[in-house]
């Protein structure tokens, strides 16, 4: 067996299933989970006509490029999005089986294992699949732990020089998972200069960019790019339709930017098996041409957060994030607590499931950022998540001897 394999660990909803492993929760309370960053608003009913509609693409294999009509389809919303010039449907823009499979599989063809300590840069907390790419192309993670005094961001003012001479791959995350935090221009200029500096490539993780809370959109890697005079070397971002369409199930998503990479990431995704079904592609098309039911979606958020975040301050030391659909709460405003033991007894008390923040993050430079932290997907409608919330307060002040 790949002995990379034994690298991996386990993913943070196995060590969830642990920790409350011998647990049985309150009956007295229905479950609600906050736990799973997946979306629960109901798929438009325009996506589910456009796959039954196009059914008979299944008797045809599809092409790894994905279809004129779909790269059109995204190189139109990009430019609408964005403001960009339209990029090229042809080179600077491939359709994936969602972001998730996109960012494992770039990793493979980015790194080059054969040149001495090869490394990969993340943030820290981070979504694990940036780690076990990593391991699995022959490679080891850094971590850039994030700052709250940043606005999460992480400080790459501090790593050492030695170190960005061995990256060859920096994946960022903005919107940031867990904490929803959006890099501004100046921190895409520096990045910029460093990928300039030393080489390395830029995976622009972007999947929570159409789930907002300000009056602009968040900023995207390539707009950023553009505005400041640049073209896309050295630069791919990734985008899905799971969030912003709530079809997480259709697993649908693209890369764009730099077309010398994409060219051979394409040659690897042909020998890897990486071609969308054609009734999923159709289906994209048309999600991708719409805008409406994504702004009724985050109107949906608005309204949810607008309400969740303000009792959930009472007693937790949490703020309205730039985006994404998550907050990132510091759990010992009232009592001393670990993020481990709130989220056991938070299940096993009022039956609701939240994430500790230290199985998000690695501890790296003596600290583990997501320590004492706690991560809440708010996914569900506003009322369970009004309740979920309710109980948090009641649970935290219990704790605090107030309840």
């Amino acid at each position: 067996m790949n002995p990379l394999l034994d690298q991996l660990q386990p993913y943070p909803f196995e060590k969830l299933k642990k920790l409350f492993a011998g647990i049985t929760p309150d009956p007295a309370y229905r479950p609600i989970s906050l736990g799973i960053g997946e979306p629960k608003h109901p798929t438009p009913e325009f996506i589910k006509r456009a796959l039954t509609d196009n059914l008979a693409g299944l008797a045809s294999y599809p092409a790894t490029l994905g279809s004129d009509a779909l790269r059109g389809a995204i190189a139109d919303w990009l430019q609408n999005r964005y403001g960009i010039l339209r990029p090229d449907p042809a080179t600077e823009i491939l359709p994936v089986n969602g972001s998730r499979e996109a960012l494992f599989s770039l990793t493979q063809t980015v790194i080059d294992p054969t040149r001495p300590g090869a490394l990969v840069m993340c943030p820290n907390p981070f979504y694990q699949i940036y780690e076990g790419s990593t391991y699995l192309a022959g490679a080891q993670p850094y971590f850039v732990n994030s700052d709250p005094a940043r606005n999460f961001a992480p400080d790459f003012s501090q790593v050492p020089q030695e170190v960005w001479e061995r990256v060859q791959l920096l994946f960022v995350c903005s919107p940031g998972n867990p904490t929803g935090a959006v890099l501004t221009l100046e921190d895409w200029k520096e990045l910029f200069a460093l990928s300039d500096r030393y080489g390395f490539v830029i995976a622009s993780d972007e999947c929570y960019s159409e789930i907002y809370f300000k009056q602009e959109p968040p900023l995207g890697g390539l707009e950023a790019a553009r505005k400041l005079g640049r073209d896309y070397r050295n630069l791919i971002a990734f985008s899905s339709l799971s969030k912003r369409s709530n079809v997480p199930g259709m697993r649908s998503g693209f890369v764009a930017g730099d077309a010398a990479i994409l060219k051979k990431f394409l040659l690897y995704r042909t020998y890897h098996g990486g071609a969308m079904s054609p009734v999923i592609q159709a289906a994209s098309v048309e999600a991708w041409k719409d805008e409406t039911h994504v702004q009724d979606n985050i109107a949906k958020y608005v309204t949810k957060f607008s309400q969740v975040t303000p009792l959930l301050q009472e007693v937790l030391d949490v703020a309205l994030p730039d985006a994404a659909f998550y907050l990132w709460a510091k759990v010992d405003k009232l009592v001393a607590i670990s993020d481990t033991e709130f989220a056991r007894r938070l299940y096993a008390e009022y039956n609701v499931t939240v994430l500790p923040g230290s199985y998000l993050a690695r501890e790296a430079h003596g600290v583990n950022p997501g320590a004492g932290r706690i991560r809440m997907a708010l996914v569900a409608e506003v009322e369970e998540c009004l309740e979920a919330a309710q109980r948090i307060v009641a649970f935290t002040r219990k704790l605090a001897g107030q309840g």
